[in-house]
């Protein structure tokens, strides 16, 4: 499996393969939004070309990258499965997942949403 070719500021996090081999790259586009809703945070993700990482690619960047981030919380594009108005978070310090009312302001970081791969599975 090749990386892809990064435009600049752009920083390759891994890549998540599925059981059936398919999978895609996290690519971690440039800049951040400070201090805006989950809505905000979506909108500007799409702006970007991108979408919000989702609970699992939030795991990667904490795990493999916690240092290109500022310890604050960052949305995720995940809404709660039983609670209409909260959405998932990420927290930098200490690595949490939470559920948070969507309407609270919270940082937000954008993934590109184009690198999609089919992987033989051995």
């Amino acid at each position: 499996m090749q990386q892809p070719e990064l435009k600049e500021g752009e920083v390759y996090l891994g890549a998540i393969i599925n059981p059936d081999g398919t999978g895609e790259h996290s690519i971690l586009l440039p800049g951040d939004k400070d201090d805006g809703n989950w809505q905000d945070a979506m909108d500007w993700a799409k702006q970007l070309g991108g979408d919000l990482p989702n609970r699992v690619e939030q795991v990667l960047m904490f795990d493999k990258s916690r240092g290109q981030f500022k310890k604050d919380w960052y949305w995720s594009n995940t809404t709660h499965e039983r609670e209409a108005g909260w959405a998932w978070s990420q927290g930098f310090t200490n690595g949490y997942q939470y559920n948070t009312i969507s309407s609270l302001a919270s940082s937000a970081l954008a993934l590109s949403a184009e690198f999609l791969f089919s992987h033989s599975i051995i």
